[in-house]
This record gives structure tokens, sequence and C-alpha cells, in this order.
């Protein structure tokens, strides 16, 4: 008796890296690199000592590095609950004709490591517009059901 399976989730096939690039997830970035990037997409900076605990609290980061330079070009980290809920921070990539490429990296491969390690969470993410595509790609839905996220961002303390 032979058996077929059918999966009802059709998932994108894999992007590839753009050449001369390189995907690390064992090492976070320093701070000050993840913060240059971070500013060279017009994303807001952070205290370097208050991200590198947040990085340090993240259940996965994904970095994209020029080969050559080993300057950072991308990056996206994961925080979790390790229960029902995901959220996905600090995804950019550097403008630029890789741009939409490596965000459709970084999204895909991210979401590959949660249905591994965290199968069964919801996944929210925080992203600037230019991550639309990339997120649509794999499935990410805007306001699923009239659902509408806000954020609050707390002010500095003086």
């Amino acid at each position: 008796m032979r058996l077929t399976l059918f999966s009802f989730r059709r998932y994108p096939a894999p992007p590839s890296l753009p050449l001369g690039h390189v995907l690390e997830s064992n090492f976070p970035p320093s701070p000050e690199a993840l913060n240059r990037l971070l500013r060279f997409c017009n994303e807001g900076t952070h205290p370097p000592e208050r991200l590198a605990l947040a990085l340090e609290r993240s259940c996965c980061y994904l970095s994209i590095f020029e080969e050559s330079t080993g300057k950072l070009v991308g990056f996206v980290r994961a925080t979790s609950d390790h229960a029902l809920n995901v959220n996905l921070w600090n995804l950019v990539a550097i403008p630029g004709a890789q741009q939409a490429q490596i965000l459709a990296v970084l999204v895909h491969t991210v979401l590959a490591i949660l249905r591994r390690d965290l199968p069964g969470c919801s996944i929210s993410v925080s992203a600037p517009m230019v991550a639309l595509e990339a997120l649509k790609a794999q499935g990410f839905v805007i306001d699923p059901s009239g659902i509408r996220a806000m954020g609050f961002k707390l002010p500095k303390r003086v």
C-alpha cells in the first residue's frame, strides 16, 4: 500500500541569498552594527546596552552580512513567550537593488525556524512598509479578521 501526503499549506520556495552574502544565526551582530543598519534604514535606534539586552533575550535572530566587507546588511529578531505568541522585531535590509531579496530571505528563514521550534504560536511583526511584499509572500495578512494592531512607545526617562 502506498500513501501520498498532501500539504494543506503551501509554503513558497525558499528565496536565494544574494551572491556575496552570508546568513548568520549563531551570533548576534554588535549593538553598534545593528544601530548603524537601523539608522541607515531610517528606523529608530536604541541605547547599546538596552539593545544588547534585547538581543540576549531574543529567542532567535538572523543577520545577513556582505561576505567581502563583513558589513551588516539585513537583520530580524524574534521574541516569544514560548507558548502562544512570537513577535518579529527590527526587520530591516539595507536599501538598494537587493533589499527585497534580503528581506525575503530573512522572513522565509525566520519563519522556518519558528515553525520548527515554536509550532502553533501566532506571529506578529513590526516592520517598515518596504518589507510588506516579503511578508505577504510568506502568508502574512494585514488586519486578519479585522484585528488591528496598536503600539505604544514609552517616553524616555528624563
